[in-house]
């Protein structure tokens, strides 16, 4: 009818959210793994020659096979990338917006204080995805709840300055370049992306979850780690301007009905009731503010296969999964742990 877009201006929209299906369908296995090492807010990973470094709020750490983590160095605040160069060149950002390489700081572009993801191409030029200009890394959800698209990604040519590569996105948070351009995670957006020449691509759209940092696999593929999972009572709120800008101004951020990191543990927490739990048992396909799940993606960047801890499991919050010596290891940061298996490709 010619009158239905002036209608549907009026009329509710419905709420759908991709199922976990096919190569995500829904398992435990996240649980299931062993434990490679205790490690608080375990976030980034990143290979260093033939050492894995992680980071643990402000430490930067050396996981090491049947031993603790070894302590390499504390910063002024919390690290928010890791990568590292053809030559071996450590890049470190911080929280507080500073960036530096090797211990020495790297001038940033103005607006450029957000540093989600960093990622060195095969040619040595470092990639840089800026989350927001707006908040800083640790403001990731107030940064959904206002729905803001000002990320940007960032290239550096070696002995050149940084250039923008693309404006407008909606928190871009993983990074992996290759010699053409660079393929990039839009969590709020939930799709993966190629920056190549200017232009933004759609490559993986409508993911069920927010997908987080990119690491390279031997065979071409990739792990993608998806650190909340979508569903529809936020993806209402989202749709509610009034009260979602009620709820930031009046509610403590930790009860915001907003994706998180980890979840059951304040009874003050939304999501409580309602098929959450049967008889007192935590449901694991109950609607769920946080899971984890890491996803294993093709040499095509097709989806093969995920690891998943579920509504009732406890290994949330997955920022970061790499492959490294046979094993995949993953980062679990509400769960406060580095898993390990061995190779699944």
């Amino acid at each position: 009818m010619i009158l239905d877009p002036i209608l549907d201006i009026f009329r509710g929209r419905a709420i759908t959210i991709p199922p976990m299906d096919g190569a995500f369908r829904p398992n435990s296995t996240l649980d299931e793994l062993a434990v490679f090492a205790d490690l608080p807010d375990a976030d980034n990973l990143c290979r260093n020659g033939d050492r894995l470094l992680a980071s643990s709020g402000r430490d930067l750490v050396e996981l090491r096979e049947d031993a603790a983590p070894e302590h390499l160095d504390s910063f002024a605040a919390a690290i928010t990338a890791l990568a590292t160069g053809p030559d071996g060149t450590l890049a470190v950002a911080l929280d507080d917006g500073s960036l530096t390489e090797n211990g020495t700081p790297v001038p940033l572009p103005k607006g450029v204080a957000c540093i989600t993801a960093l990622a060195y191409g095969p040619d040595g030029a470092l990639w840089l995805a800026n989350g927001s200009d707006r908040h800083h890394v640790s403001g990731w959800v107030a940064d959904l709840m206002e729905k803001n698209a000002n990320g940007s990604v960032w290239r550096r040519m070696p002995g050149a300055g940084f250039e923008v590569m693309a404006k407008k996105l909606e928190w871009p948070f993983g990074l992996l370049p290759d010699t053409k351009g660079c393929l990039v995670s839009e969590s709020w957006r939930h799709r993966l992306v190629r920056v190549e020449a200017g232009t933004v691509k759609p490559i993986l759209r409508n993911l069920p979850g927010y997908p987080a940092r990119l690491t390279p696999c031997a065979d071409g593929g990739a792990w993608l780690s998806i650190f909340a999972p979508r569903n529809r009572l936020i993806e209402f709120v989202l749709q509610e301007t009034h009260y979602r800008f009620d709820m930031m101004a009046s509610v403590p951020r930790e009860f915001w009905i907003a994706p998180t990191l980890a979840s059951g543990q304040s009874f003050l927490e939304p999501l409580q009731c309602g098929g959450i739990r049967t008889m007192g048992v935590h449901k694991a396909w109950s609607p769920s503010r946080s899971c984890g799940l890491a996803v294993r993606l093709a040499p095509d960047m097709t989806p093969t296969f995920s690891l998943h801890s579920r509504a009732n499991g406890k290994r949330h919050g997955t920022c970061s999964a790499i492959e490294f010596n046979g094993r995949d290891l993953i980062a679990s940061r509400g769960g406060n742990c580095i898993l390990a298996t061995e190779g699944m490709a």
